[in-house]
């Protein structure tokens, strides 16, 4: 048997996708707080913090618009003048001590404070694509990855059957392990994964799928330089580069053609697909400790400025309200980073 469809890589491979599922959860007709409670049971719960990227610190940006951006869309963060961003960096998963040095998702949060109190939310993965496609495919996963009460793992069976029924859920895993571990949360890709839609002064839409790609290039550790890392780099790491003035990102947007599908997240747009620079992001400053502005923004992509429009993508239309089923317990627990 090909050891890359045996029951533990599979589990492998089914568990790396569960690190952004809450954030990128569509949940039609079902209840928001069944699905939040499936979260915990399958992930752990850890009171106060985040059900999906617990582990974070927060920062703060700038970014200036570009030509290109203001020729796709009349929203006011491609004017040109700088605009004030929040920004969460965190790895993903509900565990606040996730280990910085494994081959685990990283996450790019950020608040876009616009003029005339406009606010554009996003959450971006360190993936092409998400572990689900479907409300329905969402819930059979947590069903299969739920633990046995006396046992407290999972079915391995059960995990084996659903991803051989829906191969497409093991792409996120799979784009885990075929990467090193960052170097850092300033050197490697972030994904918006959802198609949007950019809207001109003519009302034109142009759908596209945008990526966060580090000015200077992405930078990746062998496995000797991760295990000699350890499980906690990542914040000390990000406070140093942002404090010598070197952490910046280009907002790309790949743009969409006819034909292409915009209503799936485990579906990345063609390779060749033309991109555009739309503005840069710089990061200006990093909390010293676990406090900051962050801390109680649930940072819901549905959220969105005039000129950005959201595509008919599931897993983006229903994240509303298991948002705030979420942000609800976090804020009664005590919320924390």
């Amino acid at each position: 048997m090909n050891s890359s469809n045996t029951p533990t890589a599979v589990s492998t491979l089914i568990f790396a996708g569960m690190a952004s599922l809450f954030s990128g959860a569509a949940f039609g007709q079902a209840d928001p707080v069944k699905m939040v409670d499936a979260f915990e049971a399958s992930g752990g719960k850890f009171e106060g913090y985040r059900r999906s990227g617990a582990k974070g610190v927060c920062a703060t940006g700038e970014f200036v618009g570009l030509a290109a951006g203001r020729a796709l869309s009349v929203s006011s963060a491609f004017s040109g003048k700088p605009v004030p961003v929040l920004v969460r960096f965190s790895t993903g998963g509900g565990n606040p001590k996730a280990p910085d040095n494994a081959k685990s998702q990283r996450n790019l949060a950020l608040q876009f404070n616009l003029p005339r109190n406009e606010t554009w939310l996003m959450g971006n993965i360190s993936a092409p694509v998400f572990g689900s496609s479907s409300p329905e495919q969402l819930m059979a996963r947590l069903e299969a990855l739920k633990p046995n009460p006396e046992t407290k793992r999972s079915n391995p069976d059960k995990i084996k059957a659903f991803a051989d029924a829906n191969p497409e859920t093991l792409l996120q895993g799979k784009h885990f392990a075929s990467q090193p571990v960052p170097a850092s949360y300033a050197k490697v890709n972030y994904w918006g994964v959802h198609a949007f839609a950019f809207v001109d002064a003519s009302g034109k839409k142009q759908f596209g799928k945008w990526i966060f790609e580090p000015v200077g290039g992405t930078e990746g550790l062998t496995d000797e330089e991760a295990k000699a890392k350890g499980a906690d780099f990542l914040f000390d790491d990000i406070r140093q580069r942002v404090a010598v003035g070197n952490v910046a990102f280009d907002f790309n947007l790949q743009l969409a053609q006819p034909g292409d599908k915009l209503d799936s997240a485990t579906t990345p747009l063609p390779e060749d697909r033309k991109k555009v620079m739309l503005g840069r992001l710089t990061i200006k400053s990093v909390a010293a400790d676990a406090s900051g502005p962050c801390v109680n923004i649930n940072f819901n992509p549905m959220v969105l400025p005039k000129g950005v429009e959201a595509s008919s993508d599931p897993m983006l239309l229903g994240r509303a309200a298991p948002y705030a089923v979420s942000m609800g317990r976090r804020l009664s627990e005590g919320a924390k980073q």
